[in-house]
Parts: C-alpha cells; sequence; structure tokens
C-alpha cells in the first residue's frame, strides 16, 4: 500500500494546503425530555474530510473525490493528514494525471 497527501490549492493565498485532523469530532445527544451526559469522539473518514474542504480550496471536493476514488481510497493518516491510499505506483502516477487533467494545478498529491 502506498499513500500520498492530497493537497488543494487555497482560494484566498494560492499556496497548496491540505485539512488536517487535530481531535476526533465529538457526536453529543439532546433530548426532548432527560439530560444526555454522553459525548461520543469519532474520527473523521477521508471522504468526510475532504468535505470540509468547501471553500477553503478553489476546485469544489465534489468534483474531486469521484477522481480520486476512481485509482485509490481516501483515509486519513495517523497524524489526522488527507491521504490517499493506493494498492500501488500505477494508481498513484494514474490519479496524478487524472488530476492535472481535470483541475490543472488546483489539487495535487504529494508523497
Amino acid at each position: 500500500m502506498i499513500r500520498y497527501r492530497l493537497f488543494g490549492r487555497c482560494r484566498i493565498y494560492h499556496d497548496p494546503v491540505s485539512p488536517v485532523l487535530r481531535a476526533p469530532a465529538q457526536i453529543g445527544w439532546d433530548a426532548w425530555f432527560r439530560d444526555i451526559d454522553l459525548v461520543t469522539p469519532r474520527r473523521l473518514k477521508g471522504s468526510e474530510l475532504l468535505r470540509r474542504t468547501k471553500g477553503w480550496w478553489t476546485e469544489d471536493p465534489g468534483d474531486i473525490q469521484p477522481v480520486v476514488e476512481r485509482f485509490g481510497r481516501l483515509v486519513v493518516g495517523d497524524g489526522g493528514e488527507l491521504m490517499v491510499e493506493f494498492q500501488g505506483p500505477e494508481q498513484a502516477q494514474g490519479l496524478q494525471g487524472a488530476l492535472k487533467e481535470s483541475f490543472g494545478d488546483q489539487v495535487f498529491l504529494s508523497p
């Protein structure tokens, strides 16, 4: 398995940026007739983290996700980084070409 980080161009500064999950999402509960003190920490999935780039990247994450998923799988790395996991280097090279063709220099991979 090979993992590359997925970067997009910042909408404001036009430099490469990638989301990093700093802490698990905390999901709590409200009820009509009682108090619930339960909070469930949960890590986001790769596709969920990609969707959080909406408004930050110059390209829409809804357009990026299908291109990425043709070649690999969106995952969250050990450090919370948005990554694409590939079976081999051929898929990584294929995705790099597809990203360049679809988005120019706006979305790209980094080892």
